[in-house]
């Protein structure tokens, strides 16, 4: 299957909340689901980087409908009061795209280590606040990564007080993002609603992600060899950024799949759905997850439902 971007259908009328849409696949995302006449909510950090990512947009497309939101994803209150300025109009697609990746260890405003806060806990508590307003038919886009495979949910140091490794923490945030989306569509199938969750990740995308790990540790060595080798080997952020398209778009996407692109070793190519690691599939680990989920956040959503299976 070779699908691009020209293969978006027409998104008139259709809404999107797209969480870091300033860079790198969420830039991209935001860029083609304008382009396409969808209009997108960026929901950014930071408004400057936002602005200056809009004039990108808007330069390209032109007649981009673009709206900035304000969404700090390490604070339950930004992410309320974010719901709250969006509550009561429709939205056709949720993508669950901003993160952080091996940083050094530190925690959020309520408390939680970083890249579990900000890559699973934000999205599940964003999601449930927002669920109510997406339209039948709408789409939650979860975006992973490989690095998945490599994870662990770790209950007993869920937020590595007692010991942390910047990349075990990361795989362990990416992990629970399959699980969450996993766990979504099977609560959204028992809720009878008509809202399709998907997982998806970019393969390897030449974005400020893998950067940004160098600039954390204050490494000239590291931040010059991961630039070389986004040059070299990485597929472009625009390639990157296909599978979370066709996870909000493409007509034939199923509930509770995961996509990412076709090529080698899954790192770059076209998106084609895909097998997650064994670990992502256990329905045990995606409850115990989800419930935790809710004590953590305090955001409940699909809990009556539940899950007879």
């Amino acid at each position: 299957m070779t699908w691009t971007a020209d293969d978006i259908p027409d998104l008139t009328g259709q809404r999107y909340v797209v969480t870091g849409a300033n860079s790198g696949i969420g830039l991209e995302a935001a860029r083609e689901l304008a382009r396409a006449g969808g209009s997108v909510v960026m929901a950014c950090r930071n408004r400057e980087r936002a602005q200056a990512a809009a004039g990108e947009i808007h330069a390209d497309v032109g007649h981009a409908d673009l709206e900035i939101e304000i969404l700090d994803l390490a604070s339950l209150e930004s992410i309320d009061d974010f719901a709250d300025r969006l509550a009561g109009t429709e939205i056709h697609g949720l993508l669950n795209n901003a993160g952080v990746m091996a940083i050094p260890y530190g925690t959020t405003e309520d408390g939680f280590e970083n890249q579990l806060g900000i890559n699973h806990l934000g999205h599940f508590a964003l999601t449930g606040h927002l669920l109510e307003d997406i339209a039948d038919g709408g789409r939650v886009v979860t975006v992973s990564s490989g690095m998945h495979e490599r994870g662990r949910i770790d209950f007993e140091d869920l937020h590595s007080e007692h010991s942390y490794n910047p990349w075990e923490a990361y795989s362990q945030s990416k992990l629970a993002n399959v699980l969450f989306g996993t766990e979504l569509h099977r609560r959204l199938v028992a809720a009878d609603r008509d809202v399709t969750s998907v997982t998806v990740h970019p393969g390897y995308a030449n974005t400020d992600l893998q950067l940004r790990v160098a600039r954390a540790k204050g490494s000239r060595i590291q931040l010059a060899m991961m630039t070389v080798a986004n040059t070299v080997f990485a597929q472009s952020s625009a390639k990157g950024a296909l599978p979370t398209l066709y996870g909000a778009t493409a007509p034939d996407v199923e509930g509770g799949a995961y996509y990412g692109p076709n090529g080698l070793l899954n790192m770059r190519g076209y998106p084609a759905r895909q097998e997650p690691a064994p670990a992502a599939k256990n329905p045990e680990t995606a409850r115990k997850l989800w419930e935790l989920s809710i004590e953590e956040t305090g955001v409940r959503y699909l809990e009556s439902e539940a899950l007879s299976a």
